[in-house]
């Protein structure tokens, strides 16, 4: 089978295309590469057809910079203990930074991880894309936006030697092209943090969003009187269905939703 491979660092999830391009082109197997934020280039010169990164994306060996386009901005935000003034804050200014010791001012720590350690131990703070943080899953520690901090740029970066029908396809997928629309039809590129849809902090009205679970009664309603008296009779009646009818509700099983793919069969690059 005809394989495309794609890359991507961490934090970066190309979840949302993947789900598209499966349901448009389940003939073409696609392979998901995670890779370090130091490997892009490596992932591009070896079996990625094209990768997920942040900008800027380093020249290759040959002076060459690879293709690259821009789909959206990562929030930056300081990662603080809780119990530290800054998450007090809707927003960390400049001025709130000079007051705390900053370990890393970003915009993307080397060692994220180890970073994020430091500030566990109430060291200091740490400036990182939002969706680093979110990876992390560290519970003692808070986020809180960078007001006037321009953010980090994630980009599809690809070869120009490595440019084919396939790779022309997915830019559509990530560019919003429909599956019957020509490349000259105006592009939709995602343009904002995906994750900014998922911060509680950036959303307004979460009762009116989320809803209140709907009442038992309101959905059911009360029985009425002759219901009661038939229920009763039934009950009283030795050897009737009562136990179908009244046992628990069975619980259908969902469909697991898809996820990934697993291990990594072969890169296009090897099919070519």
């Amino acid at each position: 089978m005809t394989a495309l491979s794609i890359a991507f660092v961490p934090g970066v999830s190309p979840a949302k295309w993947v789900r598209v391009w499966r349901e448009r082109r389940p003939d073409v197997d696609l392979v998901l590469m995670p890779v370090g934020a130091d490997g892009v280039l490596d992932a591009i010169e070896g079996d990625a057809d094209m990768v997920f990164a942040r900008m800027p994306v380093p020249e290759r060996a040959d002076g060459e910079q690879p293709h690259a386009i821009p789909l959206w901005t990562e929030t930056a935000v300081v990662a603080a203990p809780k119990d530290s003034p800054l998450a007090d804050l809707d927003e960390v200014t400049d001025a709130d930074l000079a007051a705390v010791t900053v370990l890393d001012a970003g915009p993307v720590p080397p060692d994220v991880a180890a970073a994020l350690d430091l500030v566990e131990a109430n060291v200091g703070v740490v400036v990182l894309p939002q969706s680093l943080f979110r990876a992390e899953s560290r519970k003692s520690l808070v986020s809180r936006p960078l007001a006037g901090s321009p953010g980090t740029r994630v980009a599809l970066v690809w070869r120009d030697e490595d440019a084919s029908e396939l790779t022309e396809e997915f830019i559509g997928v990530v560019r919003g092209r429909t599956a019957n629309s020509s490349r000259q039809q105006p592009d939709q590129p995602g343009g904002t943090d995906p994750d900014e849809q998922d911060d509680p902090r950036q959303k307004t009205g979460g009762k009116a969003a989320g809803g209140k679970a709907t009442s038992s009664k309101a959905a059911g309603g009360k029985a009425t009187a002759a219901n009661a008296k038939t229920v009763a009779k039934r009950s009283a009646t030795k050897g009737t269905g009562a136990k179908s009818g009244g046992g628990k509700n069975s619980t259908g099983r969902g469909r697991t939703p898809r996820g990934m793919s697993g291990k990594p069969k072969r890169g296009s690059k090897g099919n070519r």
